[in-house]
């Protein structure tokens, strides 16, 4: 008998094990995949019972008091994402290089800085969004002479195509800086002479593996099947004269810089990286070129042969646009820069290069850089060759601005790599945007248009309102919050991803009150309710602006919200009032293509 209970003992034991464990892995994964899972077990609650009864409203704190409006009276005590307006913000991406026509890369890093800019600007910040073209270094030259132009005519010619892009995708940068600038030579110059002044600069001979595509010096121990590690390819350089930059004399600076600045490099893999290749020593760099003229020419140089290593010049690109070098020497009011956007491929620049030229120079390094990842498609990487580059023009055209904006913001996890697909495409436009914000606002204001006199109703009491009205609001008031807490780490697919979230929850709101109807039941009801929508409609879209603006500004006018009240600060201050609307729009109009399955 003792034995038969030791045998169920352990069996029970065994089960027990198997279900934490079981517990512990989904658990897991629903947390790296979407971090607070939370929000997603709200979610997936709402789809099982589509009332939003007690306890079970998306983002709700089941402990919390039911007191109305309270989250109201919280969000107007909270101060924004950096603790107050008025905040000094300078975001660049990198200057893109001009040996080629843009792609989906170029599109989506400008476009996230553009929405952390927008964002930081909407919490009253005092915002510097820099952008640009690459225009210097021997591909381009190649480039140039294969295109039958001269190298000036060809980077002013794709240069355009970069500005223009800019531009198509509505972003909102204050300055597009062009290393052929003679406000940038004198930059990249006085850098120079500033670096040899403190000893930092000599003159040597460099041989070794150097990769054009690149323009990148690697060692011998760094190569991969003969080919740099990107992939590309490597020549042999023969013993060409070259001034050198004392890099090796930076290995510890840069650690201890690294140690004491750990949000300096972001992702936080990225920072083991960087570390682990410091550690391993760093060599003096090369930091000129004889063998072609297209570049910013040494100032000290005598016999005037030596042009800038393209890094060097294109890394002063963000102290230029900054205004360096004013009447002192310094970069300006905006220096530091607050976070450089750039690809996982110039990480090594930008993490080690750039802090060392700064450090060297006396000059204070960027506050944070943020390597993202790569675009494929279909599970493929991109090349020519393949013929699968995403041109991102076509985006704009078939999809539309706003739709391609919050594609590339949504669909990949900021700072891993992504994977387009026309099917994921559509899927966001309609599945997500069309069916989400867009159904929840269309017939809400249809609802307003057609039985309220075409007038939003009034703002109702605090004792019309019921606890389901109460805790939409209260959802729709702590997005400001939520959406800081992941701004403050540039997760910009989840901002996207909550507040979709919680338009899920509204429409679901609104099917379970069903003010259609309430019409010719309890008219006053219907108004109640359909004011409690679109309030939320207007704190989503506010919040949404960075991401789609010319959508969510098209929406606000649609509710009649004037425009000195869509900053963030608002969100909280400025409740819908009783304005007249106009018919309806839709925002966004289900996108049918005969080449893509639809949403």
């Amino acid at each position: 008998m003792a034995g038969a209970w030791r045998d169920l003992r352990a069996a029970f034991l065994v089960i027990g094990t198997v279900f934490f464990m079981s517990w512990a892995l989904k658990s897991t994964f629903q947390s790296r995949v979407f971090g607070n899972t939370k929000h997603l077990s709200s979610w997936r609650h709402s789809l099982r019972r589509p009332s939003i009864s007690r306890g079970t409203g998306l983002f709700h704190n089941r402990n919390s008091a039911r007191e109305p409006m309270r989250s109201e009276r919280k969000t107007r005590a909270y101060s924004g994402i950096s603790g107050g307006g008025n905040d000094k913000f300078y975001i660049t991406t990198p200057i893109y290089y001009v040996n080629d026509k843009p792609h989906i890369g170029h599109a989506y890093t400008t476009v996230a800085c553009d929405i952390i800019a927008r964002y930081r600007r909407l919490h009253g910040d005092n915002v510097m969004f820099v952008t640009g073209t690459d225009e210097h270094g021997q591909k381009v030259q190649q480039s140039a002479e294969k295109a039958g132009k001269t190298p000036q005519e060809f980077v002013d010619e794709v240069s355009d195509k970069f500005r223009q892009l800019a531009d198509d995708l509505q972003c909102s940068h204050d300055v597009f800086i062009r290393t052929t600038e003679d406000r940038h030579k004198k930059a990249a110059q006085y850098l120079w002479e500033t670096l040899e002044k403190k000893g930092q600069i000599y003159l040597g001979h460099y041989e070794g593996w150097y990769s054009v595509r690149d323009e990148a010096y690697y060692k011998e121990s760094e190569l991969v099947d003969g080919k740099a590690p990107t992939g590309a390819e490597v020549e042999w350089v023969v013993k060409e004269p070259s001034y050198f930059f004392k890099l090796s004399e930076w290995t510890q600076p840069l650690l201890d810089f690294y140690e004491k600045n750990p949000d300096f490099l972001q992702p936080s893999g990225k920072r083991d990286e960087v570390v682990n290749f410091v550690t391993k020593g760093l060599q003096d760099l090369s930091i000129s070129r004889t063998t072609f003229d297209w570049g910013v020419p040494v100032p000290t140089d005598a016999d005037g042969k030596h042009v800038m290593y393209v890094w060097i010049d294109a890394l002063t690109n963000y102290l230029t646009a900054a205004g360096y070098p004013d009447e002192s020497g310094n970069p300006g009011e905006f220096w530091p820069a607050s976070m450089h956007v750039i690809g996982k491929d110039i990480l090594r620049f930008h993490a080690i290069y750039w802090p060392a030229f700064l450090m060297a120079a006396g000059l204070e390094p960027p506050k944070s850089v943020f390597a993202h990842g790569w675009w494929m498609r279909d599970g493929q990487k991109m090349s020519k060759s393949i013929g699968n580059v995403i041109n991102p023009n076509d985006l704009l055209e078939t999809y539309g601005v706003d739709q391609t904006r919050y594609f590339l913001a949504s669909s990949v996890a900021f700072g891993e790599d992504g994977d387009y697909s026309d099917e994921l495409m559509l899927s966001q436009c309609n599945g997500v945007l069309a069916n989400g914000m867009g159904n929840l606002a269309q017939r809400s204001l249809s609802l307003v248009f057609k039985n309220c006199e075409k007038t939003i109703p009034a703002i109702p009491t605090p004792d019309q309102l019921t606890e389901e009205d109460n805790k939409l609001l209260e959802s729709a008031s702590g997005l400001l919050k939520m959406s800081d807490d992941v701004m403050r780490a540039s997760q910009l697919h989840r901002y996207c991803f909550n507040i979709h979230l919680f338009i899920k929850d509204a429409n679901a709101y609104i099917d379970q009150q069903a003010p259609w109807s309430l019409k010719k039941t309890d008219p006053e009801r219907m108004r109640i309710v359909l004011w409690v929508v679109l309030e939320s409609v207007r704190k989503a879209a506010i919040l949404l602006q960075p991401v789609m603006p010319s959508a969510m500004n098209k929406l606000l006018d649609q509710l009649s919200v004037s425009g000195e009240k869509r900053t963030f600060e608002h969100i909280a201050t400025s409740p819908l009032e009783a304005n007249e609307i106009a018919k309806p729009v839709p925002v966004f109009p289900r996108i049918e293509l005969e080449s893509a399955t639809p949403a």
